[in-house]
């Protein structure tokens, strides 16, 4: 996916593109003409890095409804020339969510458009599922039509319909056809044959009956279609389009070879173990390396440090992935160790992991590593990583006070409204001016858990905003279920104390 230009955070459009809550008190105070061209700009142009952990339609369409603006930039890029070459669904996917909420709110030209899209548009299926939750059953009969001619007469097209039936988000547009277009009803009825079928047909390459042959199996080129999960009497997950030479495909290979072990390694077999743990193929070496850590072995931790400092990144992210799984009392000891500045290698890989551990899993005495930890991470990645998360995570967990400063921070700047929700929490359980700081913008915020969040915790005297925001999101229907709750909990609670 493509990375996304976020603007400076003190700017209109970079607080919008972060889904902040003073996004939306700023645009509502901003010029109108300038607060819709950067709700535009938002919309058409997707700022989100992994739109699968972050919200944002809901945020923009309440912003279309308090600055009643049109939609026409919306439509001018869902029928650009682009939508005639490409069906990327994150092109269009913000912008038909978008549309599906405000259709929800009532706006008709909302809903016209995501009719046109379903009929005309390259991501039409995006739009079905946006119509399936919103349409009447007449308006989602008028479309059968235009949604079926995509499928082309004969056995290839039939076989593509049956597929699409059976992946299909929102069933509820195609048992409405079913009654309406025979191809339809009998690609309904056939779909779940297909699939039992593939299951009885997968075939594949199984490891033997002994820790050899497992050790072996982990290192061939192709997991095969039944894996580790059949040999074991599980069912296994289908990759259709997965490279089985890939770092995930090899990961998983070596997990299922690690479970595979469990079934069929005998005492004797640990000095066979040992050594392909230190020095064996690259699956094997991690299968090796991941059994012995699942069985808590005495050894792991000595190689789990051999590991972290191997030639083979392969096998330095495994070591440190499994580092992470490791738990108990000499595990967090050496932990504290790795991670300790004074020891020199706080720096490192494994010094990193360390941290991470502690921060999942640390006591309280390990905040000042932690905080250490998340210092060093943002003086050298900034407000990015796939590990900063844990880190936050862990000086909510561990209440660490000292961390305040770099949370604002982390609150502030993060381009990814996941991250900033779990610095929220972990400043609403570190931070004492949090009620009637963050929490306040936090009402606003695009991410419902952020929301459900302010409403727990914010200050409800001082700022006249919160009374009537809390209000709104009571009576608000596109909101929540979770948030409804927290809302109305904590109106009741005020009415109930006068």
């Amino acid at each position: 996916m493509f990375e996304p230009v976020i603007a400076p955070s003190a700017s209109l459009l970079g607080l919008l593109q972060r889904g902040r809550g003073d996004g939306q008190l700023h645009a509502l105070a901003a010029d109108r003409a300038e607060a819709i061209a950067a709700l535009e700009e938002c919309v058409t142009r997707d700022p989100r890095a992994d739109w699968q952990v972050e919200s944002r339609s809901l945020y923009y369409a309440r912003l279309y409804m308090e600055l009643e603006a049109s939609l026409d930039g919306i439509e001018d890029h869902l029928h650009a020339a682009e939508d005639l070459v490409s069906d990327d669904e994150n092109r269009t996917g913000l912008a038909l969510s978008v549309l599906g909420h405000l259709a929800a709110y009532g706006r008709r030209d909302a809903l016209l458009m995501l009719r046109e899209y379903a009929a005309t548009g390259a991501n039409w299926a995006w739009a079905l599922d946006e119509l399936a939750l919103r349409d009447d059953d007449r308006g989602l009969l008028l479309l059968g039509t235009a949604v079926l001619d995509r499928f082309a007469p004969g056995p290839e097209g039939d076989a593509e319909l049956r597929e699409f039936i059976r992946n299909a988000y929102e069933p509820r547009p195609w048992r409405l056809w079913a009654a309406y277009h025979p191809r339809v009803a009998a690609a309904s009825e056939q779909s779940p044959f297909d699939l039992w079928q593939r299951q009885l047909n997968r075939s594949g390459v199984t490891p033997g009956w002994s820790t050899a042959d497992v050790l072996a199996w982990a290192d061939q080129g192709e997991l095969g279609g039944l894996g580790a999960d059949a040999f074991l009497g599980r069912p296994e997950p289908v990759f259709a389009d997965e490279d089985p030479s890939g770092p995930d495909a090899v990961d998983r290979r070596a997990a299922a070879a690690a479970r595979c072990l469990t079934a069929v390694v005998r005492p004797e077999d640990r000095p066979v173990l040992l050594e392909a743990a230190r020095d064996g193929l690259p699956g094997a070496r991690r299968c090796a390396l991941r059994y012995l850590v699942d069985q808590r072995d005495a050894a792991a931790l000595e190689l789990i440090e051999a590991a972290a400092a191997d030639v083979d990144d392969r096998i330095v992210r495994a070591a440190l992935e499994l580092l992470g799984r490791m738990r108990g009392p000499e595990v967090l000891a050496q932990a504290r160790r790795w991670a300790d500045p004074a020891s020199g290698g706080a720096d490192s890989a494994l010094g990193e992991a360390a941290v991470q551990l502690l921060a999942d899993a640390g006591e309280p005495a390990d905040a000042p590593l932690v905080v250490a930890g998340l210092r060093r991470w943002i003086s050298a990645r900034g407000v990015s990583g796939t590990g900063l998360g844990s880190l936050v995570d862990g000086a909510g967990r561990l209440a660490a006070a000292d961390a305040v400063p770099v949370l604002r921070h982390i609150y502030g700047e993060a381009a990814s409204s996941e991250l900033r929700g779990r610095a929220a929490r972990a400043l609403a359980v570190t931070d004492v001016h949090f009620p009637e700081g963050p929490a306040v913008e936090c009402l606003w915020d695009c991410e419902e858990s952020t929301r459900e969040l302010a409403a727990r915790h914010v200050a409800t005297t001082g700022d006249a905003r919160v009374l009537e925001r809390l209000r709104r999101l009571a009576a608000d229907p596109a909101e929540e279920a979770e948030v409804h709750a927290a809302v109305r909990g904590r109106l009741t609670a005020r009415e109930s104390g006068r």
